[in-house]
């Protein structure tokens, strides 16, 4: 390896010049690329060229030297940043007018003013710019505040600087103002520039905008946008500016003027204003805090600690209990821990002090003494002895009139403790009282010790003490017997949904978007109010009625950006293992070591270290292997796993993917195989797309072969998108046309065959399959087609369909497409009534049907052909005469579907098996199938199929008298049908409807749906149950006599019913459907018999029924011969 400094030849091992000790280039060991000394990253293949921070020093360094450099240079990186902009007014002027060194001096001193409130608030300056100031917030360390920090620090900088101005004004007769703006946006942050110069820098938006903003801002003042306003709302307050136009930057942007704090210490009095969402899931422990107090109200002093993660409810908890004592007398005393002064000694008795004395930043030390001596007055402790202690806790100079204690620091603070002991001691005398003391993980040492001094008191007190922290929380009461601690739970996903419900004002949402709300939030109260907030202000959704519908496809919800800041800064207190944490996310929300191992560039002990981090501060939890062969890990909350996969450069991310794809293939092959949506993932966020698409159609597939249909469209959608973002050819083509003929088998099991979507999939095939030379994918695409034309019951088009596919079969004389159009003939001709056309094909058809080839056709059509042509060979067997034969066949094909395995032709053959025991009048076996069919359709989520079972399930009922239930499930079921476009059925629907009607007494509106039938059925329609309709309308007609009786018939009604029967049998005969013709000349036989032509009914009847070869055990038969023998014996 030649050095480019000096050209001394090196060995390819070294990394360091031997001549000159310049750094060396560096060989890629994965593709022999040579890269620059300063790359981490291969700059053509990506690989990584340095081992991580933690693995092994460089020359002349170690561990712990190398880790400080790198912490503080860390990796660029996208974060969500609060970023101040504080600029001086008319420093030009002042330039003019002082000295250079003076003005050197007057900056300096605002420099340091600004740096030291800056500090306070633990920003970061980024630059010094002239006179301005780029701060911020959330960087190089996040706080779950730092909105509020900066917006804090705005104000304190305006302050400092009037402050200044009492010497500017005495040195030079000189004063400043500042103006200073604020914004919350999103950023990638790293290092900038070159050479010796080299700045942590933000790139993005969010720092123009907040130098922009400064400008609209008056002098001494602050504002904000409306981005930083919605992260602080009701901590400060703030005037609306109205909307502005920022150069360079689009949409206009609404400002606001912030004035000052609002005294609020939490979200939840923050938000008080605005309305709380009613408490949920935490009732129980309500009831606990409620029992508590009864137990003080008699004498008992309670402490009770409420511990839990940050958004967990324990302020929600507490003001629900406050409420709860609002009509009773009690005495309300809270004070706050706060994270700006957890080194502040009693900082939380302090500001309670300050707001109960009531003291004002105008009023004089004499007028704060006064206000003290007030207070104390209420009680019996001497003022001589205790204003001394508080006046000291609250730097108020005392006067002339008291002595300053003479005790030193410990004994001092002692003191002031017990006085304060001693004065809420007398409250619990007056009154029962209630001290709150918040957020204890931010109380300092004194604080607690002040809390720890009440807790040694006196058990008698009327006191309930209510102290709240999170689980880090440490007690320095350890597990006293004295304090009851409350873990509060995450929410349920009944409870999650409960609050969701409260948060949108009961208005449901769509269900896709209700479950990312419940996987995303973890039952966090906090989380689930926040997220929901977001999506309704997002414009995903519009309101229609009691519910909200989608505008367009769901995309995955991001973080809110109220919780952006407080999930980085989680991930913050862990830098020294959050590549761990990002490499983690980026694997998923669950994976395993070994996996993870594989993927990581690190040593094993150094990668365990790094999980053990994460583990202990609970960001992950470890489920060990029971055989001890590595462990699994799950991030405790889905947004904590968010929030550190998008602090990732995208780069970064691409790196991450195509790195843990390769190893899920090259070593995981199980895993990869078995969830190749995994692979799809990886790939699509790698960036390698025709790889993607490959594995998204893989994902659908398997799911369509384990009937997970719903998600089978999500993963074809997926790659559907992803195709769009190639070029057009004929490869894409090829591509698309293999997706969309999955998709529109997974869209018409779940949604049914006549689903808008159903008709946009299968044309575009269509118009796909004319453009690519052959594919085996034009079979499926006219098959699909044609299944929404026959199931709309527009027989003329799906005739057509038909007939074209049965063309270019013969022409590319292609088995698959021969059989595809003899079916296709098949199935329409029957619903045609041309039934022995429709038999012949069908038996081709199954000519051609090879279980052992033809088995997976089920996954790619819907179906599995054979048992299609089975079942409706089976019906029209069976209305050609062939009773027998036709049970035969729809047993066959039910046997079939039972062997395929596949449930949506399992529905098929039990809907059509079903059928069949209806025409052969068998009701118990139709309702066993029906029960069958419902159940399996429920399962599955088949609604077309449902509702198939129902309509038999309702005629078997009302067979056996259960009428109104009967009826009441039929319009049901017919409803769902109507409202997913399906109407083949509906005619033969109508005509039992009508009869039941008849025989419910209904006559005249069962002469009315009979009429509707049959104009359905002249209008195209499904005339294989023509000579049925004209039959049951000569029924009911007969039925219209007023006694009931058929000699209360006149002979023109007679004469109607005869015509219709005579119709029936016509048709019947023309259609050579021979059952058909059986009933309709049974009818006319007993109209004949009831009109005193007995013989020839006989003969009638007779030649009928001697036609058939078999079924005579079937109802229609036997009641056929039973007619016979009654006509015998009327004319004997």
């Amino acid at each position: 390896m030649q050095c480019s400094n000096c050209g001394f030849e090196n060995s390819d091992k070294l990394k360091y010049c031997g001549e000159c000790g310049a750094p060396l280039p560096v060989l890629c060991p994965n593709c022999s690329f040579v890269n620059p000394a300063q790359f981490k990253f291969c700059g053509q293949c990506g690989t990584r060229l340095t081992e991580p921070v933690s693995s092994h020093p460089g020359p002349g360094e170690n561990v712990e030297t190398r880790n400080r450099v790198a912490a503080k240079v860390p990796e660029a990186e996208r974060r969500q940043l609060t970023v101040m902009f504080c600029d001086l007014v008319g420093s030009t002027a002042l330039a003019t007018k002082l000295d250079p060194e003076e003005l050197r001096e007057v900056v300096q001193q605002y420099q340091k003013a600004c740096a030291d409130t800056v500090n306070r608030f633990d920003g970061h300056i980024a630059q010094y710019l002239g006179d301005g100031v780029m701060v911020y917030f959330g960087y190089p360390v996040a706080h779950e505040d730092d909105a509020r920090r900066a917006v804090r620090a705005g104000l304190e900088i305006v302050d400092a600087t009037q402050k200044l101005n009492e010497r500017l004004q005495r040195d030079f007769h000189e004063s400043l103002a500042v103006r200073v703006g604020i914004h919350t946006g999103l950023v990638v942050i790293g290092e900038m520039g070159g050479g010796a110069k080299r700045e942590q820098l933000a790139l993005g938006t969010a720092p123009n905008i907040a130098a922009r903003l400064q400008g609209f801002a008056e002098p001494n003042t602050v504002v904000i946008s409306s981005a930083t306003h919605h992260l602080v709302q009701g901590f400060f307050k703030q005037q609306s500016q109205g909307m502005r136009v920022l150069k360079g930057i689009v949409p206009p942007l609404e400002i606001f003027r912030v004035l000052n704090e609002s005294g609020a210490h939490n979200r939840l009095e923050a938000t008080m204003n605005a309305g709380l969402t009613p408490l949920v899931g935490k009732h129980k422990e309500l009831q606990e805090l409620v029992a508590a107090w009864q137990r003080v109200k008699s004498g008992e002093r309670q402490a009770v600690l409420l511990n839990g993660e940050a958004g967990i409810g324990k302020s929600r908890l507490l003001h629900a209990f406050k409420q709860q004592l609002a009509h009773e007398p009690h005495l309300w005393l809270e004070c706050h821990g706060s994270p700006y002064f957890q080194n502040s000694a009693l900082h939380p008795l302090i500001e309670w002090l300050q707001r109960v004395l009531d003291f004002r930043r105008e009023d004089a030390c004499d007028v704060k003494t006064k206000k003290l001596e007030n207070w104390l007055s209420h009680y019996q402790q001497p003022a001589s002895e205790t204003l001394p202690l508080f006046a000291g806790l609250l730097s108020v100079p005392l006067g002339d009139c008291y002595n300053p204690p003479k005790l030193n620091p410990h004994r001092l603070k002692q003191k002031t403790l017990e006085a304060w002991l001693a004065i809420l001691m007398e409250m619990a005398q007056q009154q029962p009282v209630v001290l709150v003391v918040e957020d204890l993980h931010w109380a300092d040492p004194s604080t607690l010790d002040m809390l720890n001094l009440l807790l040694q008191s006196t058990q008698t007190a009327r006191l309930l003490a209510l102290f709240t922290s999170r689980p880090e929380f440490m007690p320095p009461w350890g597990e006293s017997p004295d304090v009851v601690q409350i873990n509060l739970n995450r929410l349920t996903q009944d409870q999650v949904e409960t609050m969701v419900a409260q948060v949108t004002g009961a208005k449901m949402l769509p269900a896709p978007v209700l479950r990312q709300i419940v996987t995303k939030t973890d039952g966090i109260p906090l989380f689930v109010e926040e997220l929901t907030k977001m999506v309704l202000e997002s414009g995903m959704l519009r309101e229609d009625n009691n519910h909200f519908e989608l505008n367009g496809a769901l995309p995955p919800l991001a973080i809110p950006a109220t919780l952006q800041d407080s999930l980085m800064a989680r991930l913050d207190r862990l830098a020294p293992v959050k590549e761990v944490a990002q490499l983690a996310a980026t694997l998923g929300r669950e994976f395993s070591f070994e996996l993870m191992s594989a993927v990581a560039l690190v040593e094993e002990t150094t990668l365990q270290q790094g999980l053990a981090q994460l583990v202990k501060a609970e960001l992950l939890y470890e489920n060990p292997h029971p055989n001890g062969h590595g462990a699994t890990y799950v991030f405790k909350h889905a947004l904590i796993q968010e929030a550190a996969y998008q602090t990732l450069l995208k780069s970064r991310r691409q790196y991450y993917h195509q790195r843990i794809a390769q190893t899920l293939v090259e070593k995981f092959y199980d895993t990869a195989s078995d969830q190749p949506e995994l692979l799809a993932h990886h790939y699509t966020e790698a960036g390698l797309i025709e790889t993607a698409i490959a594995y998204w159609q893989w994902a659908g597939e398997n799911a369509i072969q384990r009937s997970a249909n719903i998600e089978a469209i999500s993963h074809l959608t997926r790659g559907l998108d992803l195709l769009n973002t190639l070029p057009e050819n004929a490869q894409r083509d090829q591509l698309e046309l293999e997706l969309l003929t999955y998709l529109g088998v997974a869209t018409a099991a779940t949604k049914g065959y006549t689903a808008p979507e159903i008709e946009r999939i299968y044309h575009r095939a269509r118009e796909l399959c004319e453009r690519v030379e052959y594919s085996p994918r034009q079979s499926s695409s006219m098959l699909g087609l044609w299944k929404g034309t026959l199931v709309r019951a527009d027989f003329e088009k799906a005739l057509a369909l038909a007939q074209e596919c049965m063309r270019l079969a013969q022409k590319k004389q292609n088995a698959e497409l021969l059989l595809t159009g003899h079916l296709t003939l098949g199935v329409t001709l029957a619903s045609w009534g041309e039934l022995a056309r429709a038999q012949e094909h069908l038996t081709k058809a199954l000519e051609l049907y090879q279980p052992s080839e033809h088995r997976t056709d089920a996954f790619e059509y819907g179906e599995d052909p054979g048992v299609v042509c089975l079942s409706y060979l089976a019906a029209a067997l069976w209305m050609l005469g062939y009773p027998e034969q036709a049970l035969q066949r729809s047993n066959d094909a039910l046997a079939l579907a039972e062997k395929l395995a596949h449930p949506f032709t399992l529905a098929l053959a039990l809907n059509f098996n079903g059928d069949l025991h209806y025409l052969r009048r068998e009701q118990h076996m139709m309702l066993e199938r029906a029960e069958r069919l419902i159940a399996l359709a429920e399962e599955q989520g088949f609604p077309f199929w449902r509702a198939c079972g129902e309509i038999q399930k309702g005629s078997a009922l009302f067979e056996r008298g259960q009428h109104d239930e009967a009826l009441a499930l039929i319009d049901q079921a017919v409803a769902h049908l109507h409202a997913g476009g399906a109407q083949i059925g509906e005619a033969a629907g109508l005509a039992q409807r009508a009869l039941a009607y008849g025989k419910m007494g209904r006559v005249e509106e069962g002469l009315q749906i009979i009429d509707e039938a049959i104009e359905m059925v002249k209008n195209g329609g499904e005339r294989h149950i023509e000579a049925e309709q004209w039959r049951i309308k000569g029924e009911l007609l007969l039925m219209q006599s007023d006694s009931g009786k058929f000699n209360g018939l006149l002979p023109a009604q007679q004469q109607q019913a005869e015509e219709c029967f005579r119709r029936a049998l016509t048709v019947a005969q023309q259609q050579r459907a021979k059952s058909w013709e059986l009933r309709a000349a049974m009818s006319l036989s007993r109209l004949w018999q009831k009109q005193g032509k007995a013989a020839e009914a006989t003969a009638f009847l007779s030649e009928i029924y001697h036609w058939f070869t078999e079924g005579f055990d079937t109802a229609d038969l036997q009641e056929a011969k039973q007619l016979l023998g009654e006509f015998h014996l009327v004319e004997s």
